[in-house]
């Protein structure tokens, strides 16, 4: 049976860098990478494209949009697609490529490494192969790959800044594990027969986590310079009242001048419930907020900004962001 084409593109992150004189940069390129793992020829046929170098602490949406229009490009070509990527924001490069590239029927897949590939000691050869393993299996839609488990690009989310086991799946079950090879399948993401595609992002989207006694300033400069803001609350999600009418007027004003806001939670597991407690049911009664409940704030952002990139009507906004894409939000 001939083997499955799969494109690997190259963005940089620690998997591609090299040591330099102020640290580690990305250097290689996809083809160079693939020269430490040899071996994957055994499970499938490689082509390179090489985007950009970068490391991932610089990739912007403006780059996710670019991975988009390369697949997109390929997309007959190949039946699957490997995106080796920095592990800083590759969560958020996965939640974006989730709206930018929706209903995949063919397997979408980032991986990176906590240690550059020509270390001797180092995670990206294995990640790789798993990537690649994954890629070629049939699987459908946008995940990420990384120290064995395979996760939803929607919930996605970096818990660990050094170990190689990087990578958690935030209020959603993994779809799977690669284990010496082989691929025990947990869920089967859902997809279309053919993928709709998106080019357009808007990243005036800003983040606000509360802090015990902020000013509310903060909150209303960010909303004058941004067309959204997300504010990640404390608990279940509310808005602080230190003084009468400060967060509350702030986001009350914004909301009219026609900007979105977006209430979640800074808590990793099991998502905002505004309706609780006083401080959230006010809003959430009296205020035409948006709240995330479940998603993670990587996928609230990406999602906003695909959303705004579309539209800037509020009515539909709200449509947008509560229609589930990926399964980025099962709590409405």
């Amino acid at each position: 049976m001939e083997k499955k084409k799969i494109l690997l593109l190259g963005t940089g992150g620690t998997i591609a860098s090299e040591m330099g004189d102020s640290g580690l940069q990305p250097e290689l390129n996809s083809e160079q990478l693939l020269r430490y793992i040899p071996d994957i020829s055994d499970i499938c046929q490689v082509a390179c494209d090489q985007l950009f170098n970068l490391d991932s602490t610089n990739i912007q949406p403006k780059h996710w949009a670019r991975i988009a229009a390369a697949i997109r490009r390929h997309y007959r070509e190949f039946d699957g697609f490997v995106i080796a990527h920095g592990t800083d924001t590759m969560a958020y490069t996965a939640a974006g490529l989730s709206y930018l590239i929706q209903g995949s029927p063919k397997p979408i897949v980032l991986t990176g490494a906590q240690k550059p590939i020509g270390f001797e000691t180092t995670d990206s050869k294995q990640n790789l192969r798993d990537a690649f393993t994954v890629a070629a299996s049939g699987m459908a839609g946008v995940m990420l790959v990384f120290n064995g488990k395979i996760i939803l690009g929607t919930r996605a989310r970096k818990t660990r800044s050094k170990s190689f086991e990087a990578f958690s799946s935030i209020n959603y079950p993994l779809l799977g594990l690669v284990q010496d090879g082989r691929i025990i399948r947990y869920i089967r993401p859902e997809a279309r027969a053919v993928p709709q595609f998106y080019d357009t992002v808007n990243p005036r989207v800003a983040l606000l986590k509360l802090l015990p006694g902020m000013d509310c300033g903060v909150a209303a400069f960010l909303l004058a310079h941004n067309d959204a803001l997300i504010i990640e609350s404390f608990g279940v999600g509310g808005l602080p009242s230190y003084k009468a009418g400060d967060y509350y007027e702030v986001v009350k004003n914004g909301l009219e001048a026609g900007k979105v806001v977006v209430m979640t939670t800074q808590v990793e597991n099991e998502g905002s419930d505004l309706a609780v407690y006083h401080v959230g049911g006010a809003i959430k009664r009296n205020l035409p907020i948006l709240e995330a409940y479940d998603m993670t704030t990587e996928a609230v952002a990406a999602k906003l900004m695909w959303i705004l990139g579309q539209t800037t009507d509020q009515r539909w906004v709200e449509d947008l962001f509560y229609t589930p894409v990926a399964c980025d939000i099962l709590k409405v």
